[in-house]
């Protein structure tokens, strides 16, 4: 009999500490330091990405997308690390998406030949999974990132691996940082000359701008979101254009 109930008593322990445990890991943020160094090797400056590197460094990139799958995003987290880790998690994943079929000249080559439903293009293709769920980009930046958050300039921190994209970069997204970083991303994105074209009267715009002007225009128009970030000044009736998109590879 004592036998017995040392043995439910060591039991019971294990149970309430496994689950104590697994509380704990779903309620902290993982790290993102695996990444943060991976982006610091192989991204320079202007978010030109080294995918012969990232291919040499597979084992850690590996290692951080299964830290992003097994440790999801938990809606008791501040806003600022949900954020940062689905931007994170979106960069790496298409990341991990361009190494594993390189050489490519453009993302766009992934796109299905066959028809396969519900697979419309590469953003919609389940390659990885979160949280033992199959997952996509397009899931990623539609359903989480542009419908749970009310926070437009994700869109100059999620890059497509593409040349007319946002520069990747060259760390990870932190929540203690956060606002700063997305903000330094909306400021070098506009006075980014291949990017945007900004003079008083007149801009070329990204297709971004066309692509989401509804996520811009919340709070005003898209005049005065640019205004908010640019360093020219924009008349409110100045003549606006976007600019054709570069889809070839960022690198």
């Amino acid at each position: 009999m004592k036998n017995f109930l040392r043995l439910f008593l060591i039991t019971a322990l294990f149970l309430s500490c496994n689950s104590v445990v697994g509380f704990q890991s779903d309620s902290v943020e993982p790290s993102h330091q695996i990444w943060d160094e991976l982006l610091a090797k192989h991204v320079d400056d202007e978010g030109h990405v080294n995918y012969k590197g990232f291919i040499a460094s597979m084992d850690s990139l590996e290692r951080y997308l299964e830290l992003l799958s097994a440790q999801p995003a938990n809606s008791n987290w501040p806003e600022e690390a949900q954020l940062a880790y689905w931007i994170n998690a979106y960069n790496a994943f298409t990341v991990k998406l361009i190494v594993d079929n390189y050489p490519l000249k453009s993302i766009r080559d992934l796109h299905p030949t066959i028809y396969i439903p519900m697979v419309r293009t590469v953003w919609h293709k389940k390659f990885f999974k979160i949280g033992g769920k199959d997952m996509n980009l397009d899931t990623i930046e539609h359903e989480i990132l542009r419908k749970q958050f009310n926070e437009p300039r994700i869109h100059f921190a999620i890059v497509c691996a593409s040349q007319s994209c946002p520069a990747l970069l060259n760390e990870a997204y932190k929540s203690i940082r956060l606002s700063d970083q997305l903000k330094q991303q909306t400021i070098a994105f506009l006075g980014d000359p291949t990017r945007n074209k900004i003079q008083t009267n007149r801009v070329e715009l990204s297709k971004i701008f066309s692509w989401f002007k509804g996520d811009f225009t919340k709070s005003g128009t898209l005049i005065d979101f640019l205004n908010s970030y640019s360093r020219v000044q924009i008349s409110e009736d100045a003549d606006v254009e976007f600019l054709d998109y570069d889809w070839s590879l960022n690198e």
